[in-house]
């Protein structure tokens, strides 16, 4: 356990990002699941681009890399166009 203040605040603050990056990092997964089962193309398009959004900002924090983001919003952007 550390002993000095500004490690214990630390501590506290890392968790707090911790838990706040898992929930944007698991309602991004879940809006790219329900992007994915969407059959309709209108609906899709509309979902399309908050999923987008939030991918973007996941990367801009760096909670998911870069390319894994552009990689991702490549094969959804795909899977809209093809429906």
């Amino acid at each position: 356990m550390a002993n000095h203040k500004s490690a214990l605040k630390r501590i506290r603050s890392n968790e707090k990002k911790r838990v706040l990056n898992r929930y944007q990092h698991k309602t991004t997964r879940n809006a790219i699941k329900a992007l994915r089962i969407a059959t309709d193309k209108s609906d899709a398009t509309s979902k399309l681009s908050n999923v987008i959004s939030m991918i973007d900002k996941l990367a801009k924090k760096n909670i998911i890399h870069d390319n894994k983001a552009s990689n991702l919003k490549s094969k959804l952007t795909k899977f809209v166009a093809k429906l």
